[in-house]
């Protein structure tokens, strides 16, 4: 069973919702041991958003990816484009040679750096409940590049 880091910004209510509906899939799907979401840790004794509470935001998140088994990254266009901290998040994992599987509910094009790292490509959260993270079936991602 994987251990899983979960990518995806929570900025605002529609993104704080979808990641929930993926903690809720990872949960629920048995081929996942265990994961990790950054929405979900705190660090009570900093104040948000400052130096001292970034820099353990970062290395939390570091060691989290370091450690997992592979990547589950939910893409969520803003703008045009894809949240950086899950951009970072996508090509630390890509450096460490970790799987990744995309999530991708929202329209918008997909970069070329994200559809050629990912093993997966998929839209919904109940594709991530059904998917079997121990046998990583490819499914490219298909549709317009930048």
């Amino acid at each position: 069973m994987k251990q899983i880091y979960l990518a995806g910004p929570f900025f605002d209510d529609n993104q704080v919702a979808r990641i929930e509906r993926v903690e809720e899939a990872l949960t629920n799907n048995p081929t996942v041991g265990s994961f990790f979401s950054p929405r979900t840790a705190n660090f009570p004794d900093e104040k948000e958003g400052t130096v001292d509470w970034a820099k353990k935001v970062y290395r939390k998140d570091v060691d989290e990816l370091e450690a997992s088994d592979l990547v589950v990254a939910v893409l969520d266009f803003k703008d045009g484009y894809v949240d950086s901290g899950t951009a970072f998040e996508i090509g630390y994992a890509t450096n460490l040679g970790k799987d990744i599987i995309v999530l991708h509910e929202n329209e918008g094009i997909v970069n070329l750096m994200i559809s050629n790292s990912i093993v997966a490509y998929v839209k919904s959260a109940d594709d991530i409940l059904q998917y079997d993270f121990d046998k990583l079936k490819t499914i490219p991602y298909e549709g317009p590049l930048i």
